[in-house]
């Protein structure tokens, strides 16, 4: 009897912010430590990752014939589905999320045992938590000792997993509840504590935390701007705003530091640069406070997991003059990035009165970024 084991790595992350399993745990992205582990088991035959359309392609090309990869849906049960029809009928399949990265070796076992034994099995938790249910008439304490939470894997003979994705167009949330749902039930067997599902930033930073690898990245951000002849336009550098003196043209404000700023933290996590996020193409941005750039910036990197170390900002310009609003303009990128304004500096310096921004044509402005995986201290 085959024994598979699907991947599933199909969601959208939605609740997350993100794609979860693709952030960085470690030297390697989250779906690819539960990867790694089905194929060192020695009882998996062959190993399935579900994934989206977008990313087979490339994921084909990196695993090669290690891995077969099929495409999933827009539900879990769709991706579940889609991996039941490249296993043999005759064999056993365990179903397991791309976001459960630390399932072990005795836990797959345990299951396999259990699914050979009797047709379908789960790993699961005892309930530690009073569980309370909410309803019209009133509040019900529920025994926890008859509870368990749910992990995966979750598997079954395939051909139940058939039968069952055959016989019902319900929807239901995991492996156990369809094959319940033809009758069969399965058997319970004891998961791990470790074997927790990344569902937050937060389960992300315990994952990493769990590794054992606080990691820590740069990125650099350099804008340029020359000043606008429109005498309509305002300059803010910094969401700070620059009575009496020449704005700088450009399809946003043109807050040529702000803008620095965003790519500096884009770029330290991977994560694109201003002109994709928010292209000048887009008569959405034409005019648009640079502010949220920057706040879109932060949210990304926090949905993603990580956390903004310091920004250290140089603006380099014959005028006018920064530093006497340096403090101001510290304050309102802290606030945007809901970080201590300690961990924002800002410098400024001419340029001699060489080149284009020597002459008084335009500003310059370099950033940098570090960031972390863990909450930095305030």
């Amino acid at each position: 009897m085959k024994i598979y084991a699907a991947i599933l790595a199909a969601g959208r992350g939605e609740r997350f912010g993100s794609d979860k399993t693709e952030a960085m745990l470690g030297d390697r992205p989250v779906w690819r430590w539960s990867l790694d582990t089905y194929l060192s088991h020695p009882l998996i035959d062959r190993v399935i990752l579900v994934t989206t359309e977008e990313k087979a392609p490339a994921l084909s090309r990196e695993l090669g014939n290690e891995v077969l990869i099929a495409v999933g849906g827009a539900t879990r049960q769709e991706s579940s589905r889609a991996a039941t029809v490249e296993a043999d009928p005759d064999g056993i399949l365990l179903i397991h999320d791309a976001a459960r990265p630390f399932v072990t070796h005795e836990v797959i076992t345990r299951t396999i045992d259990a699914v050979l034994r009797n047709g379908a099995a789960a790993a699961a938790m005892p309930v530690s938590d009073t569980i309370k249910e909410i309803g019209p008439n009133g509040i019900k304490t529920l025994d926890r000792t008859k509870l368990v939470a749910m992990q995966t894997p979750q598997g079954s003979k395939v051909e139940i997993l058939i039968r069952a994705h055959e016989a019902t167009t319900d929807s239901f949330t995991d492996e156990m509840a369809l094959v319940e749902s033809q009758g069969v039930i399965p058997e319970i067997v004891e998961g791990d504590p470790i074997n927790f599902k990344i569902t937050t930033p937060e389960d992300l930073a315990r994952a990493r935390a769990h590794v054992g690898c606080p990691e820590t990245r740069v990125g650099i951000g350099y804008d340029i701007h020359p000043f606008s002849n429109d005498p309509d336009r305002k300059l803010f550098l910094g969401g700070v705003y620059f009575p009496d003196h020449s704005a700088l043209d450009g399809h946003s404000d043109a807050d040529v530091l702000l803008h620095a700023a965003t790519d500096a933290l884009l770029g330290a996590a991977g994560l694109g640069d201003i002109g994709q996020h928010f292209p000048n193409t887009d008569r959405r941005w034409k005019g648009e406070p640079s502010l949220t750039f920057l706040r879109h910036a932060a949210g990304i990197l926090q949905a993603a997991g990580w956390r903004i170390v310091n920004l250290d900002i140089t603006v380099i310009a014959e005028s006018p003059k920064i530093m006497k609003k340096a403090l101001e303009i510290r304050t309102t990128i802290a606030d945007a990035l809901k970080v201590d304004v300690t961990r924002v500096s800002v410098k400024a310096t001419t340029n001699e009165k060489l080149g284009s921004i020597g002459r008084g044509e335009g500003i310059s402005t370099f950033a940098t970024a570090s960031i972390s995986s863990f909450v930095p201290h305030a």
